[in-house]
């Protein structure tokens, strides 16, 4: 017999919270404790239950002039009133075409073109993608091996999980791409422990490029790519002298090299984009994140001219490049990097993140000798604390005790990388609010010990 008894809307539940199968996220231990979000403004969330929960993480690395910034909100609005969607295949929109200048403007001299997409994971496997197309047009087919290195992160493609290196992300997915290879890691906590800024040991670790070129043969290798700061394995800035050996070793077998700026393009590490802290000229840049504040979905990749000219040849009528994606150069998103690079730039937010980073290293060496601390890592406006893991057996437990102690009992946000804290905080902050975040962190890491 059919139950006619009344019964609640499941929809209506607020707490009902099966049907979203969450990403990067441990979904069972989420729904029995949610940490749920349901405003921001300037350097903090608001909860549901309506406390401030002070940002230490710019959202996930991309609200780098903090939350609720009407000048964005106020551009979006107008554009979806002007024109809500115009698609990017055979057409265009003017502020694609002035959006795309302004971004080659920030960039290093010869990055002079940009390909749009929509987030970081899809600018990395653009970014291939025109690797191994280029090198097919000039007549070196044989180039279709590529290069990631050991803890790097690249996104979720096909193409960035394969030459990504963060070993859970690739795992449970199979072989992925074949003809990918690795970099080491840079990283030595022994030698490089409870370093400010880049460690002055391990610019060697670029020369084991020169291994794989004897390896392969460098006729076989499209491009390498490499993160200036890997960020989200915890931050490991990258070696003095490494960044640039590695453009050397590049040049010398004609071997593309691509930096992914996704975290550290737009002020992160106190400049536009970290290939100008470090004085490397990258044959391709992929960005994402900041240049919409995280207001609206948009990645893209910076091309130099001399890949970008190769393709411009044959008949004009012949589309010069197979790729793209539906929402490519979206209305919305390009009127959101409008506002957002004027904010940056009226502001001065990344000359302020320059200016802040020695004091901000300042204050989290100041956890330094606290229970379980390891290592403690900065550059520019970020920070990667190393905790002890629990057990063996329970690699990661710390690290998300911290997370949940943070956000349910001490009002902060942050980010965690196994049992690395990262402390990412918008280029807004203020003095007064480091010492906030540093306090907070003390708090949590005393109550995981």
């Amino acid at each position: 017999m059919l139950d006619k008894s009344p019964r609640a809307n499941p929809v209506n539940v607020p707490n009902d919270l099966a049907a979203h199968w969450m990403p990067f996220t441990a979904n069972r231990a989420f729904k029995k404790q949610p940490r749920l979000l349901a405003g921001a403004k300037d350097m903090h969330y608001i909860t549901v239950d309506g406390r401030n929960i002070i940002d230490a993480a710019s959202g996930m690395w991309c609200t780098n002039a903090g939350h609720g910034r009407t000048q964005i909100s106020s551009a979006i609005a107008k554009m979806a009133e002007t024109l809500d969607y115009a698609p990017p295949f055979q057409f265009g929109i003017p502020q694609a075409f002035e959006l795309a200048s302004r971004i080659a403007e920030l960039a290093p001299d010869g990055l002079d073109h940009v390909f749009f997409c929509n987030s970081g994971s899809e600018a990395a496997d653009t970014a291939l993608k025109i690797a191994l197309a280029y090198h097919q047009i000039n007549g070196q087919g044989s180039r279709t091996r590529l290069i990631g290195r050991v803890r790097g992160y690249h996104g979720v493609g096909f193409g960035g999980t394969a030459v990504g290196g963060i070993v859970n992300n690739r795992k449970i997915f199979g072989s992925l791409l074949a003809g990918v290879d690795h970099l080491p890691a840079t990283y030595d906590r022994e030698k490089q422990g409870f370093t400010k800024g880049e460690p002055d040991y391990g610019a060697h670790f670029a020369d084991e490029l020169e291994n794989l070129v004897n390896l392969h043969g460098a006729n076989t290798i499209a491009a390498v790519i490499v993160e200036p700061m890997a960020g989200s394995t915890g931050v490991i800035p990258a070696p003095k002298g490494y960044l640039k050996r590695l453009r050397e070793i590049t040049q010398k077998h004609g071997i593309l090299l691509i930096f992914d700026e996704v975290i550290t393009g737009y002020g992160r590490l106190g400049h536009a984009f970290a290939a100008e802290r470090y004085g490397v000229l990258p044959d391709m840049l992929t960005f994402a994140k900041g240049i919409t504040n995280g207001a609206a979905p948009m990645g893209g990749v910076l091309v130099r001219d001399t890949i970008h000219d190769a393709f411009m040849n044959g008949p004009e009528h012949m589309v010069e490049l197979t790729h793209g994606y539906t929402y490519s150069a979206h209305p919305l998103a390009c009127a959101a990097g409008l506002a957002t690079l004027d904010i940056y730039r009226d502001e001065k937010l990344f000359e302020r993140a320059r200016g802040l980073e020695p004091k901000f290293a300042d204050a989290v060496m100041t956890l330094k000798g606290l229970p379980n601390v390891l290592d403690i890592r900065t550059v520019g406006l970020t920070a990667g604390i190393d905790l002890a893991p629990r057990a063996a057996d329970l690699v990661g437990k710390r690290g998300y005790d911290a997370m949940v102690s943070a956000f349910h009992d001490n009002d902060l946000m942050l980010r965690i990388a196994g049992d690395t804290l990262a402390l990412t905080p918008p280029l807004i902050i203020s003095e007064d609010q480091i010492g906030e975040i540093m306090d907070k962190v003390g708090k949590v890491i005393r109550a995981v010990a």
